[in-house]
């Protein structure tokens, strides 16, 4: 079958391209903007590119139309598409049908933490023997491509578990549940629930309906692994649940509750008092260390025994743009990181603080600083919605470095004071952090986005003042 998938460089589309490929489909694809690493992934591939929503493309005559939902009405390719009435579907339905139908689903849905967590419970399977298909919205370190089919013939197969990023955002044009209840997964976890996609969702109550929706579909058979600390799963969960619940996280000791005893980058996993499992990894972070509680408990109900999944999680290698560092220079470290919504930059921010902090022992040692840098770039931070949030966000980095946006930048970090900047162009930006930038210093890029290529910009331009 020949498929054409618009919208194909998103992470999601992308990963459904790979798929296809590997399901020995002919697929082509287009888009409007192409960048590292998911555009990396479809030329390995080998998969044609074109660029734009041209409607010549209808000359391709594919099998079927992908939908991603990233076109729009008005596009001129889809108008063309709906015109012929030529077949069509989105790509969560082409992936529960041409993937999913019969296989023990395991999905990992949360405003945060959802890349990670499916690669952490990617990697758990995979080192247990049960060679599973995945489909991340991020490029594992430990498998080097974001989505796989799985089993021993790479054809996946009806007892091979697959691993899917669920996120909540909506399907296609044609169709605006959320893109998580197509999955019909057997495990889920819900990782955390906050506002955002503020350009389809009007509130956070609305984002609770489509969880709730989600649990709703669950077998009585399956499990939810959920985050005991959020307020607004509880709220779902008590709307109606049907699914046995795996609680994670909780503060206080809770028979059978999955909690960390322990630094984010060592700690012992323990159900209620007993020890079940230790890791010791190079990530930071509580938030990470909840995404490793939440892989165990998911693992477990795959037939993964908490202590084989910790030892797997202590070999963890991360995921690409998941805080990656991008290399040293002029004694200035850059790290390039996918925050994109305040929680996530105020997380990031204080998982670096805390290592910082242990390498900081040494009686009067200067303190290293954070110079944050972000790029408001996802549809919630285009809208403003979470500008307020800004400067509780940043407020734990020494420097704020941030580039204009569609609302006044400067109104909203003004509480940040003099450690707050911002510029109209990456190029101002990267000036801005060049002249503050000394020896000790780690930059930290926050975008969902390219971000202009300002992360290695930054490394080029520091090799170049270190001579």
């Amino acid at each position: 079958m020949h498929i054409h998938v618009l919208g194909i460089c998103g992470t999601f589309m992308g990963g459904l391209a790979a798929l296809a490929v590997e399901a020995g489909h002919q697929v082509t694809g287009c888009d409007a903007e192409v960048y590292p690493p998911m555009s990396e992934q479809l030329r390995a591939l080998g998969i044609e590119l074109i660029d734009g929503w041209g409607a010549e493309q209808m000359a391709l005559r594919p099998d079927l139309y992908v939908v991603g939902n990233v076109v729009k009405r008005g596009m001129p390719l889809i108008e063309a598409i709906l015109d012929a009435g030529a077949p069509m579907t989105s790509g969560p339905q082409w992936l529960a049908e041409h993937v999913l139908a019969g296989r023990p689903v395991l999905a990992v849905a949360g405003t945060h933490g959802k890349t990670t967590t499916t690669a952490m419970l990617t990697l758990i399977l995979e080192r247990a023997g049960l060679q599973p298909g995945f489909l991340i919205g991020g490029v594992p370190v430990d498998f080097g491509v974001s989505a796989r089919l799985g089993g021993k013939s790479g054809a996946g197969g009806p007892g091979t578990p697959f691993v899917v990023e669920a996120d909540e955002y909506d399907t296609a044009l044609f169709d605006k549940r959320s893109k998580f209840v197509h999955y019909r997964p057997r495990t889920v976890v819900l990782n955390n629930l906050e506002y955002d996609h503020a350009d389809i969702f009007p509130d956070l109550a609305a984002i609770e309906t489509q969880f709730h929706h989600l649990v709703r579909m669950l077998p009585s058979r399956g499990l939810i692994v959920a985050n005991a600390r959020d307020e607004a799963l509880a709220r779902v969960l008590a709307r109606g649940c049907w699914t046995p619940v795996q609680r994670f996280g909780g503060r206080r000791e809770e028979p059978g509750m999955l909690r960390a005893r322990g630094e984010p980058h060592a700690f012992d996993v323990l159900r209620a008092s007993m020890k079940v499992g230790r890791i010791d990894w190079s990530l930071l972070g509580e938030h990470n260390q909840l995404n490793a509680l939440a892989a165990v408990g998911a693992a477990e109900h795959a037939g993964v025994a908490p202590d084989a999944a910790c030892a797997a999680l202590s070999g963890f290698g991360g995921v690409k743009r998941r805080f990656e560092r991008v290399g040293e220079a002029a004694g200035v470290q850059v790290i390039d990181d996918f925050a994109h919504h305040p929680t996530a930059f105020r997380a990031t921010i204080d998982g670096l603080r805390r290592r910082l902090e242990l390498q900081q022992q040494a009686p009067g040692a200067a303190r290293m600083r954070i110079l944050a840098i972000i790029e408001p770039r996802s549809n919630t931070m285009k809208l403003g919605a979470m500008k307020a949030q800004l400067p509780w966000a940043l407020e734990d980095a020494d420097l704020a470095f941030c580039l204009q946006g569609t609302w006044d930048a400067r109104e909203a970090l003004a509480p940040l004071g003099a450690k707050a900047q911002v510029a109209t162009h990456i190029d101002a930006l990267l000036a801005q952090v060049m002249r503050s930038a000394r020896p000790g210093d780690h930059l930290l890029c926050m975008s969902n986005g390219g971000f202009g290529g300002l992360p290695a910009r930054l490394l080029a331009a520091l090799r170049e003042r270190a001579g």
